[in-house]
């Protein structure tokens, strides 16, 4: 008997997917999202779970590196395809699951590094990579942050009682910074408000079951075994680089006056429920954020044209096409349906995000009103009066209309002039005043109308301006609260690298 065979073909018949979306992929994700939902293949939260890597988006030379990283922490079986446009996302997963039933591909694949074939190219883009490729040109002791940093496990608990698969080392409580717990005992993924959570066994190959989709602590085997860092010293601040690329902490007084650990964690930019293509490099001491830095998104080869998917009707009205407000503003819903599903999955609420995906993509698919204005209002009650939901992000980073406007930010994290809680009820406010307008007739016009993050401006991007109130909105903030805050502002990358900035950017 083929024992061997007989797994391949389990493993290929329902594969675990796990998405990197790259700048400029967004119509390539959602197409993706789509049609893993009609196969019933279960998306992967992180590459420990992952059979499949489907890479979706333009080829972006910056990011080679942090997907030969994040290629390297799948386990075999595994195959590894790429979709540079919609169309091609069939053949792409139709291609993965042929090259991870192979047992050829996959004894391949499994040989030492120096004996693999570099790369096999598949049909419409797709491909598959073997070991021969994992040292990717400029590896360094960086090791294992882009790709890597912020891995996490599935969440544990909904907000309203929703329950997704329980990882091993997780805990089912967590306590709120001032020793409060929620009503069932459980929080989602296993933080409360102010990010604590249980910091138990962070085992299993770096995969961190304990803090869900937050990736606080994502490949670094706990505080104590930063197994999951693959060495940072390309950080710099002083670290030194150990044996196997394990890093040494380096230490300093926190906010309390206590001498602790400093690390260096940089999550993205592959991260579950994350901005595509946002690397942002965290110094902690405990679970405090310390210090913020952004990186700038990585931007496409002369030859390679991004278009921001979200606000295409913006950029073809400005250059002045015809584009009606109905097209706007249901784009505009779809994005806050997005940002939303995205903010549920973070915060634990699986069943809600997929919910908000599915609304998302009839809007997109242009149902009528009619069609989803019943669903819609029944997501927009269960998610806007829920108790818990709302206990969890409360008082977390806290953005007032006049920081906004000193930040230049606009849109909904202007007019919600608040915390994470009033920034996805504002995104339900906006969803609930657009929805009868998804047919309206009458001609764009860019300056009365906003982008879904805020008035749009080639030379000012909104999300350039969300991207700056990062720091000082992650400065002091407990590490867990850090991807509440990150979702709840979801600022799109993509924005920054379009076709239309880059024109306006070179003048």
């Amino acid at each position: 008997m083929d024992l061997t065979g007989l797994i391949l073909r389990v493993t290929a018949g329902r594969p675990h997917v796990l998405l990197a979306t790259v700048p400029g992929g967004a119509a390539v994700r959602l197409a993706a999202e789509r049609l893993l939902r009609a196969r019933d293949w279960p998306q992967a939260s992180t590459p420990a779970k992952a059979d499949l890597l489907l890479v979706a988006g333009p080829d972006l030379p910056e990011l080679r590196t942090a997907l030969e990283r994040l290629w390297r922490d799948m386990p075999a079986p595994r195959a590894r395809v790429h979709a540079r446009t919609p169309d091609e996302v069939e053949a792409a997963l139709d291609s993965g699951r042929a090259l991870l039933g192979s047992p050829a591909v996959q004894r391949e694949s499994a040989a030492p590094p120096g004996e693999a074939v570099g790369h096999r190219e598949g049909e419409h883009g797709a491909q598959e990579r073997h070991e021969g490729d994992d040292q990717a040109p400029g590896h360094d002791g960086d090791g294992g942050g882009e790709g890597e940093a912020g891995r996490a496990g599935d969440a544990h608990g909904g907000p309203d009682g929703e329950h997704a698969p329980h990882d091993a080392g997780q805990d089912t409580e967590a306590e709120h910074g001032d020793g409060r717990q929620a009503p069932d005992g459980q929080v989602p993924d296993g933080q409360a408000p102010d990010g604590h959570g249980d910091h138990g066994d962070h085992g299993d190959n770096g995969d961190n079951g304990n803090h869900g989709d937050h990736g606080g602590h994502g490949g670094h085997g706990g505080h104590g075994n930063h197994g999951g860092h693959g060495g940072h010293g390309g950080h710099g601040g002083g670290q030194t680089d150990m044996p196997g690329g394990l890093p040494m902490a380096e230490s300093g007084a926190d906010r309390d006056g206590l001498t602790l650990d400093r690390l260096h964690l940089p999550l993205g930019p592959f991260l579950a429920d994350w901005p595509a293509g946002l690397t942002v490099r965290l110094v902690l001491q405990g679970d405090v954020v310390q210090r913020v830095d952004v990186d700038e998104p990585a931007r496409p080869a002369d030859d390679a044209a991004v278009e921001a998917f979200w606000v295409q009707p913006w950029l073809r009205a400005a250059s002045g096409e015809p584009v009606t407000v109905g097209e706007a503003v249901r784009r505009r819903a779809a994005a806050h349906l997005d940002s939303l599903g995205r903010l549920l999955a973070v915060a634990g609420w699986p069943a809600e995000a997929v919910r908000a995906g599915r609304l998302r993509d009839d809007l997109l698919s242009g149902a009528p009103r009619a069609a989803v204005a019943p669903r819609l209002e029944r997501l927009t009650r269960r998610v806007g009066r829920s108790r818990t939901l709302a206990w969890l992000t409360r008082g977390i980073g806290v953005v007032t209309a006049q920081k906004a406007r000193e930040a230049g930010a606009g849109g909904p994290a202007a007019r919600a002039d608040g915390d994470v809680t009033a920034r996805y009820r504002q995104w339900l406010a906006d969803i609930r005043h657009d929805l009868p307008r998804l047919e309206d007739p009458a001609p764009l016009d860019v300056a009365v109308e906003d982008s879904p993050r805020g008035p749009w401006s080639a030379e000012a991007p909104p999300s350039a301006a969300l991207i700056a109130l990062l720091p000082p909105l992650l400065e002091g903030a407990e590490l867990a609260a850090a991807r509440l805050v990150v979702a709840s502002l979801d600022p799109d990358p993509e924005e920054l690298v379009s076709r239309g900035v880059v024109e306006v950017a070179r003048g």
